[in-house]
Parts: C-alpha cells; structure tokens; sequence
C-alpha cells in the first residue's frame, strides 16, 4: 500500500484519503453502526449531508471509536433549501452542531441549482467565508456539471477542492472529469461501484453482473466491488463507497494489495453507456426538491 493509493493532496495543500465510506439512505438508526464498524476496519474518510438525515449518527460513531478528532476526514453537504449567503452560513451550524464538531474538513453544496444560480454563487460565497474563518478546511461542490462550474468560477475567488459526481463503469462522465482536472478539482464518485444499476431501473442492468468486470475480478480473485474501487483509485479519483453489512464494509476497503493492468482499466472505461441513473442536474429546482433541513 503505498500513499498514492491510499491518500491525495487537494488543490489547497490539504491531505484527504481517496477512499471514503458514504452514508446515502442509511437509516440514522443503522448509521452509528455502520460508520463505527467502518472506522474500525480502517475507513479514515466519512460522508454525509444534511439532505440525509444521519449526521447526529455519524458523530456519535466518530466520538465512540476513540480516534482523534483530526484522525477522521469528515465531509458533509449542504442542501439546496438552505442556499443563499447566510442561509448557507447557519447551515454550517446545522451541519457542525448534529455532527457534534467546530470544524468541518470539507464542506460541499449538494448540487447547482441552475434555475436560481444567484443562490447558488451566493452560497458559495458563503463557503469561501467558512474557509477564511477556520471554520472549513477546504470547500468543493457536488453534481456540477462543467457550465456550472464555469459559472461558478466567474463570481467564485476559491476553487472547488472536490467535485462529488456519479461515477461508475457504465457513466463514466468524462466531460465533467476534463472540466474538474482542468481546473485542478478533484472528481470524487458517488455511487462508485454503480449500486444505482441495482436498485433503480436505469436500462442497462447492474454493473455487478458485467461479464468485463467479473471476468477481472475472476482473475484476481477479488468481487467485482473491490475491482471497480480500484479502477477509481488507480485513477485518482476519490470514491465512497456505501454499505450496512459487516462484510462488504471490510470487503470495500480491501482493495490496496492488487492493481489492475492497463488493458483491464481500458476495458472497464470502455463500458460507459452514458446514461445517468441520479437526476438530471438541470431538472434539481426548489420547486420539486425543497425539504426543510432540520435545526442542530
């Protein structure tokens, strides 16, 4: 395991391990459980959100693993409901209070808002004042698709540290890694091992079953999770993988001793289909995606 597979440097001088454990639609009841065992088989990176309804949760399993508070990487999201300057600024506060901490290691908006990107740059801005406060230690995006990030960055004095998008062998989103590696932006997967093909009817069936990626993972004698993962780390992309269950939690973080061969990350690259199973960015408006983020 060497430190380029396990941890990257973001565009501000600040180290983030590249594998992180998500909590997307974990129960909060599951959550503690699940973070604390993540922790404990070695995850040092956490994601959240507010939209999520879980970050009480994951403070708690930081707070009862015993590790240090500068020992985990803790990375939440702001929601669309809560965007505008100081809308954004309190939203810190909810974030920071449930999660029990004063400082966050990454704060990101949960996606552009394109109908109203006034707001949007407006809560941005309220990032940059989070970072030059202490508050923050590095500010990113999420879902920003390469007009918004352009956008952002006619009104915007901090670069995005991270961009958390889909990505996943069949949506690869090459436009949108282009855009963030131009600019220096790390693009960080969400639904990195494709369990959105699983559990929603995207038409192309779930990346799991490929016969490119188990054909791989036959050959070495790893899941086809474990080798998706070190698709995205080998090339450089952060990824958070999610899981409730013992097993896959310590399955998803044994991926440093094997890497694939050139050929084979050609392959898995070459299986993008180029359909999205989130939703369409410029379909995420107040209007159909407001819900209220509860006070701390």
């Amino acid at each position: 395991m060497s430190e380029n597979d396990t941890h990257t440097t973001l565009n501000n001088g600040l180290r983030m391990p590249l594998l992180g454990f998500g909590v997307f639609q974990t129960p909060p009841d599951e959550t503690r459980e699940a973070v604390a065992e993540a922790l404990r088989v070695g995850y040092r990176l956490v994601d959240t959100a507010a939209a999520y309804g879980n970050e009480r949760e994951v403070g708690e399993a930081i707070r009862a693993s015993g590790l240090d508070r500068d020992e985990v990487f803790i990375e939440t999201k702001v929601w669309i409901s809560d965007f505008g300057y100081d809308e954004t600024l309190h939203a810190f506060d909810k974030s920071a209070g449930k999660l029990g901490v004063d400082t966050l290691d990454l704060f990101i908006l949960h996606q552009a808002l394109p109908t109203d990107f006034d707001k949007t740059v407006a809560a941005y801005r309220a990032l940059e004042t989070l970072l030059e406060g202490g508050k923050v230690r590095a500010i990113g995006v999420s879902n920003f698709m390469p007009d918004h990030l352009a956008r952002l960055m006619e009104h915007a004095t901090v670069v995005p540290a991270v961009n958390q998008v889909e990505v996943h062998p069949y949506f690869t989103q090459p436009a949108v890694q282009a855009a963030d590696a131009d600019r220096g932006v790390l693009t960080q997967a969400w639904s990195p091992i494709g369990g959105i093909t699983a559990y929603r009817d995207t038409g192309t069936g779930s990346v799991f079953e490929d016969p490119t990626i188990t054909a791989i993972a036959a050959a070495h004698g790893k899941t086809p999770a474990q080798v998706m993962l070190r698709w995205h780390l080998q090339a450089g992309r952060s990824a958070i993988p999610k899981s409730v269950k013992p097993h896959r939690i310590a399955e998803n973080f044994d991926v440093f001793d094997f890497a694939l061969t050139a050929d084979q990350t050609a392959a898995i690259d070459a299986l993008d289909t180029g359909i999205r199973g989130g939703p369409e960015p410029e379909a995420v408006t107040l209007e159909t995606f407001a819900r209220e983020i509860p006070e701390a």
